[in-house]
């Protein structure tokens, strides 16, 4: 029996001017859960961080502990620009030796001032993409997605958006039901789909807990069975047009496409931990035929639901033979970054 991997190893960068939420994301996501990931925090000079807008964190480790790092984080800062000699030196060293490259929000300038998204599609805040387009003309810099997959480097649009990206990687390196487990204890959506063009200049709906966490729970229990608008309103004692309002309030989406999302979800579970043939996951996800199967979830994962299955066993295999985690056993063939939201 082949013993279980170490733990992937995250370092969270807390530069001068860090955003709280934007480190409170990774930290909150990837610290203290299930022994999947060790979590460390640094900067530049140990000691106080200033925070933009909070008290100062008090950060204990320096720039040597990237040299340990599988996966580094750069959160967001309030008035962002490159990095400074030492640190551009010690994330290049870092990527030089293949560690993760993940930026949350702002972030992407540091990533991006270190030379790491030269030739890259990356994306950073909306206030931001048109000056870090000016600032870097090498990158290609996306404007309406809520992160961007490169592999080895990751970039995340503003604020909330970081949270998809971070249970993105969760998806990446443990699977689905993982990130479905961490996406409830985060009360945020396991996965969302579209992009930041529509934050801006509107507040953004905010997926958190509410009245109708009952329904939600209640259809998640049965996807396998045909679900509309109605049998949800009826479920929840509800008219119609006021279940889709307060699903819309909730979760930022109507109701189906929530269920779409859903269903899925079940079907990720499904191809990773069974061997259930295609006929068996349409049916349990709630997805119909098989053929639905297929065209629903490449339209939303970006790749056939046998190559899912089977690029996920590969994965398995090569973590069962002791092999790291971390990009090399990531699944290559996902879409690099968020999937359009699916017409209504």
């Amino acid at each position: 029996m082949s013993e279980a991997p170490a733990p992937h190893r995250i370092v969270v960068l807390a530069l001068p001017g860090v955003l709280a939420l934007d480190y409170g994301i990774p930290v909150q996501t990837f610290g203290n859960w299930d022994g999947t990931y060790t979590l460390t925090v640094c900067t530049e000079t140990p000691g106080p961080v200033p925070v933009e807008g909070g008290p100062a964190l008090l950060v204990e480790h320096g720039l040597e502990a990237l040299a340990s790092a599988d996966t580094v984080v750069v959160p967001g800062q309030a008035r962002p620009g490159p990095p400074s000699e030492p640190v551009r030196a010690a994330l290049a060293a870092a990527a030089a030796r293949g560690t993760r490259m993940v930026s949350i929000c702002t972030g992407a300038f540091v990533l991006a001032g270190t030379g790491l998204l030269d030739g890259r599609r990356a994306t950073t805040h909306w206030q931001h993409t048109a000056e870090l387009a000016r600032a870097h003309p090498e990158v290609t810099v996306e404007e309406d997605v809520l992160y961007v997959d490169e592999g080895d480097v990751l970039t995340s649009a503003g604020v909330a958006a970081g949270i998809d990206l971070c249970l993105h990687i969760v998806r990446r390196d443990s699977g689905a039901a993982a990130a479905n487990r961490r996406a409830r204890s985060l009360v945020a959506a396991p996965h969302r789909t579209g992009g930041q063009a529509q934050y801006i200049d509107r507040p953004a709906p905010a997926a958190r807990s509410g009245p109708l966490d009952g329904v939600r729970a209640w259809a998640l229990r049965h996807l396998d069975e045909p679900l509309t608008v109605d049998r949800l309103a009826r479920e929840a004692c509800l008219s119609r047009r006021t279940l889709i309002r307060r699903f819309h309030e909730e979760t930022g989406m109507p109701p189906m496409q929530w269920l779409l999302e859903a269903r899925i979800d079940r079907a990720r579970e499904l191809l990773e931990g069974s061997d259930a043939p295609m006929e068996t996951v349409a049916r349990r996800s709630g997805l119909g035929t098989p053929a639905n199967l297929r065209t629903l979830f490449r339209r939303q994962v970006g790749v056939p639901p046998s190559a899912y299955r089977d690029t996920f066993r590969t994965r398995t295999a090569e973590r069962g033979r002791g092999e790291p985690r971390g990009p090399e056993g990531s699944m290559p063939n996902l879409p690099t970054h968020a999937v359009p939201r699916a017409p209504e």
